[in-house]
């Protein structure tokens, strides 16, 4: 079949969904199907990158970030037009697989719409804890998101206008639903965003996981504990709490961050603190963040009810890295290998991560559920995705 993917943001940029994407689609054409990522146009100096590959429909767009890795393309009649003539000489289309939240949403719905095609929709965000962490107004931004979105999608009025609303109006359209994680799906149905939602967790790519998998576990005993924290440095992934509460620590360890992001700077001030000596790796290629992950001692994610699933925290699991969490229903989500943070004080997290350098120097780290590795492998996860493309195409033929 020919899946056409519509998402906020390039498959090539920064990212969870993205990373998402790019996996999907490779294990998607290893499979025998065709694959194509319709997203706004990259800018900057990478832009020029995978420019001719034929999986991508780009659009035109504009940056949104001062360091331009993310842009947008303004869902509009014109916007429309341009998503139709870069697909008219990609056609007949099977499904669409919307995974955005905002423009990338709209427009493939909208697409869909035209063209009379079944639409699976995946949920990679909390939109409602993504705004409250980063906009001054969260609560007049939802209301305007919500009213943007009606119109765009020419929906009726909802009962509320908070970010479950929104949610609810993105997928009155979709045959299917899917989630990354079991605790996200739950809550999607707690709030009636959709009756029922599929869980597909985000995979690892297989052939990067036995490349991972044969790389050294650890480092030689000579050396201080070492711990990795990944992710984009915004506000809700609670970068700068870490590094706060590793000044509080005092732990003699090494702490390596990969990514980028609009904190970086502060993040640097208050790293410049700390006791641990901290490194900033900036964004690294896949297979080099995997195999950091593999040889640390303990991958640290410290974002509060904003994960879908916590992406790294499963690779981590995969490469037999335990894994410092804060999150619950993250905490709940993996099972084992894990040291817990109960609140979201820097207190707290600085006596969680003493305690964790602490059993990496004595031998005594716990271990991750050695049937994560299986259950994670992207092969698997677009075995399963495919069953959810088969239903959504009997429901919407039903229709």
């Amino acid at each position: 079949m020919h899946v056409v993917m519509f998402g906020d943001q390039h498959a090539e940029t920064l990212g969870g969904a993205q990373v998402s994407m790019r996996l999907q689609r490779r294990f998607l054409e290893k499979a025998g199907h065709t694959v194509t990522i319709v997203a706004p146009r990259r800018h900057g100096r990478r832009s020029a990158q995978h420019s001719e590959d034929p999986g991508y429909a780009d659009l035109p767009s504009i940056p949104v970030t001062l360091d331009r890795e993310y842009s947008m393309t303004w869902p509009s009649a014109r916007a429309d037009r341009a998503v139709d003539a870069v697909m008219a000489g990609r056609l007949p289309v099977d499904i669409v697989h919307v995974q955005g939240d905002f423009w990338g949403a709209f427009l493939g719905l909208r697409f869909a719409r035209r063209h009379g095609l079944p639409v699976v929709f995946t949920f990679h965000n909390r939109v409602d804890v993504g705004i409250r962490a980063v906009a001054p107004f969260p609560d007049l931004v939802l209301r305007v998101l919500n009213r943007w979105g009606r119109r765009a999608l020419s929906e009726p009025a909802d009962a509320g206008a908070d970010g479950w609303a929104y949610l609810r109006m993105l997928a009155a359209s979709a045959d299917a639903v899917t989630a990354p994680s079991a605790h996200f799906a739950r809550r999607l149905e707690a709030r009636r965003v959709a009756p029922h939602v599929d869980v597909v967790w985000n995979g690892i790519d297989d052939d990067e996981l036995a490349l991972a998998l044969s790389s050294p576990r650890g480092l030689p005993e000579s050396r201080s504990p070492r711990l990795v924290w990944v992710g984009r440095m915004s506000p809700e992934k609670r970068l700068i709490p870490f590094l706060e509460a590793v000044v509080a620590s005092g732990i003699d360890a090494d702490i390596e961050v990969i990514g980028n992001g609009a904190q970086r700077a502060a993040a640097q001030r208050v790293a410049e603190r700390a006791r641990a000596s901290v490194f900033f790796l900036g964004s690294l290629p896949y297979r080099e963040t995997l195999r950091r992950i593999r040889s640390a001692d303990a991958l640290v994610q410290t974002s509060i009810g904003f994960e879908t699933q916590g992406m790294t925290i499963f690779e981590a699991a995969t490469l037999g890295t335990p894994s410092i969490v804060c999150d619950p229903d993250l905490v709940a989500e993996l099972g084992s290998g894990v040291w817990a943070v109960p609140d979201d004080e820097t207190a707290t997290l600085a006596e969680v991560l003493r305690c964790a350098v602490a059993d990496i120097r004595d031998g005594a780290a716990p271990v991750p559920d050695p049937s994560i590795a299986e259950r994670f492998r992207q092969s698997s996860r677009t075995a399963a995705m495919l069953d959810v493309y088969e239903a959504a195409r009997a429901r919407h033929a039903e229709r």
